[in-house]
């Protein structure tokens, strides 16, 4: 027994020196075999329903979300490789000092060291399987917070990075100054803040939340859920402008997932393009069948338009059967026919962002002409601007526009003919789109698109939009406000602001007077006004220096004059 014992401790051993000997070159290896296995199991556009991984992709939910395809680094080594990816980091990072892992994000070196901030996450109840959660705020988190809504109102930007350099993980700070650092084009800079705001939240997830199940909710209705939804959004927007669309796929479900009755940022309007983009073409086509009983996604122009383009890019694939490709080209027709007869304003703004010059029948035709998008209401106009600006890129193909042809002319015949879907189409749309709700007008103004921007009703562009809250709902669930301020500059003169801008410390009108004031009393207050806007007057004129002008070094000159 010892004997026999003894040899596989000999065996183990010799392993284990071979694979020493080996260096880093195994390791190497390794994450080449890794990066080969992710490549076989993630083809573009993959999911065959014959194929074992289809089926097990199938029978999850369709909102689920895996954590490798939450990292972006995992998509861009698919594309150029491990070694172009990585490079020399990970030397260096055996040396690196110890932090948490996340999911949402890894934690940079540059980072200020995190803290406790003040937020945490409470598990508030569980229906049907579904589970509740919220933000909180405890008390030195909402002082911070009052902070931060004054140097936002102070509209000076440093004043949010001196609250930072003292708060260093407040999120709605990250997330203002990220969208100032943006609009100075510093992208790096505004990508890293919003990276640093979601390592913020996810250190004060609740134990039991789960980003991957799809069964956790957030109420977009309580101030305190709102920063970890934008953090999302405009993270995901930061990774798709980085040519990761895959990644931002997979953090767009995250977002639908959180409140997915609601949809608060509308990431509806964006989840076709992300699919398209990341030739997750059996995920689109799947959405749409599940969820276009109870959310009638077709009346939307997206997926209107982007589910028979889905359909088409699968009939193309020549490793499908013949029978499957055939089924996705019929399903193409009908759905791109059926979108044409519904939103036929999406046609030639498309055509013109394409560059294509339609023949004569079509740009005549008064059903796709000038008169479509003229007759049409601002809320679809947002719409289909909102499409055509966004994806008008994956219409560019020549094989897309010989495919789009010939169900144009269709269309035309059936426009002729007075089919009876053109008139039921006609008709829905003066019925519906009579005004958008107000989760589309945030969707749009945190997407910037020119062409939907220009489109939003006065309402909307005349009131102010913050980065950290845009258009808050109007049963906005309050836990705690700002406390009142004891001063009350609404009540003082033109006069007397110009001043107070000048010396901080000016006051024209002195103390308020709580009672009733009688006409000596306010001739006694007028005098006062004066006297102090005297003095002030003669403060600030004592307090500017003239510079004088530089001397010469050769007083006399040389009697030249140019």
């Amino acid at each position: 027994q010892p004997a026999s014992s003894n040899k596989p401790r000999k065996k183990k051993k010799k392993r284990k020196t071979k694979k020493s000997s080996a260096g880093d070159t195994v390791e190497d290896n390794d994450l080449e075999d890794i990066d080969s296995l992710l490549e076989s199991i993630e083809e573009p556009g993959g999911l065959a329903p014959q194929s074992q991984g289809g089926v097990i992709a199938d029978s999850r939910p369709l909102l689920y979300v895996e954590h490798r395809n939450l990292n972006p680094e995992n998509e861009l080594k698919r594309y150029f490789g491990a070694r172009a990816v990585l490079g020399d980091q990970r030397p260096r990072q055996r040396q690196r000092q110890y932090v948490r892992s996340m999911w949402l994000t890894a934690p940079k070196n540059t980072w200020p060291r995190y803290s406790k901030t003040g937020i945490t996450m409470q598990l508030l109840d569980t229906r049907r399987g579904v589970q509740h959660f919220t933000f909180e705020h405890h008390r030195e988190y909402q002082q911070v917070q009052f902070k931060f809504l004054d140097a936002v109102e102070s509209m000076d930007p440093n004043n949010i990075v001196l609250l930072l350099q003292m708060n260093p993980y407040h999120v709605d700070s990250l997330l203002q100054l990220s969208d100032v650092c943006r609009m100075q084009e510093d992208q790096e800079m505004a990508r890293d803040l919003i990276e640093r705001a979601l390592y913020s939240l996810e250190c004060t997830f609740h134990p039991v939340f789960s980003l991957t199940s799809g069964t956790c909710r957030l109420d977009y209705r309580r101030q305190e859920n709102r920063a970890f939804f934008l953090a999302l959004f405009k993270h995901l927007m930061f990774l798709e402008k980085r040519g990761c669309p895959r990644t931002a796929l997979e953090f767009c479900k995250l977002i639908l997932s959180l409140d997915p009755e609601n949809d608060p940022l509308c990431v509806l309007l964006l989840i076709d393009f992300l699919a398209l983009r990341a030739r997750e073409y059996t995920f689109l086509t799947r959405f749409f069948q599940e969820w276009e009983s109870h959310r009638n996604l077709s009346q939307l122009p997206n997926f209107a338009f982007s589910v028979p383009l889905a359909y088409f890019f699968l009939s193309q694939q020549e490793e499908r059967p013949e029978l499957e490709r055939s089924q996705a080209r019929e399903r193409a027709a009908r759905l791109i026919q059926l979108a044409l007869i519904m939103f036929p304003s999406v046609l030639m703004p498309l055509l013109d962002h394409c560059s294509v010059q339609p023949d004569a029948r079509v740009s005549s035709h008064p059903f796709f002409g000038l008169n479509a998008q003229i007759s049409q209401s601002p809320a679809l106009n947002q719409l289909t601007s909102l499409y055509v600006g966004r994806t008008h890129a994956l219409w560019k193909d020549p094989a897309v526009m010989a495919w789009l042809e010939p169900h144009v002319h269709e269309v035309l015949r059936m426009v002729e003919a007075r089919d009876a879907l053109v008139q039921e189409a006609e008709h829905k749309r003066k019925i519906r789109y009579q005004s958008a709700p107000r989760n589309i007008y945030r969707h749009v103004i945190l997407s910037e698109m020119k062409e939907a921007t220009a489109a939003l009703p006065l309402e909307v562009t005349s009131q102010p939009v913050m980065g950290f809250d845009p258009l808050p709902p109007l049963d906005s669930i309050v836990f705690y406000t700002r406390p009142e301020r004891t001063s009350h500059p609404s009540n003082e003169s033109t006069l007397s602001l110009f001043f107070r801008s000048l010396l901080p410390n000016f006051n024209l009108q002195g103390d308020l007077r709580h009672d009733g004031d009688d006409e000596a009393g306010a001739g006694q207050d007028l005098n006062q006004g004066v006297n102090r806007l005297m003095a002030a007057m003669r403060d600030m004129l004592a307090n500017i220096q003239f510079q004088e002008p530089p001397r010469d070094d050769n007083p006399e000159g040389d009697g030249d004059w140019d």
